[in-house]
């Protein structure tokens, strides 16, 4: 995925009239890219949970 991928999310809201539902990016791409540079450093079970989700890491 490009470093500059960005996902958007809709939060609150919960069907009340006091909340208003608003959207809110996630730059994916980034978060991504940060993880694959510090997979060093990552601790082994953090580098597990991300490789089952299907993480490319080169």
């Amino acid at each position: 995925m490009p470093r500059k991928h960005v996902e958007t999310f809709t939060v609150g809201g919960n069907g009340g009239e006091d909340q208003e539902q608003q959207d809110v990016p996630l730059r994916l791409g980034a978060w991504v890219s940060n993880q694959r540079s510090r997979a060093a450093t990552l601790t082994p079970e953090w580098v597990e949970q991300l490789s089952q989700t299907g993480m490319q890491w080169t």
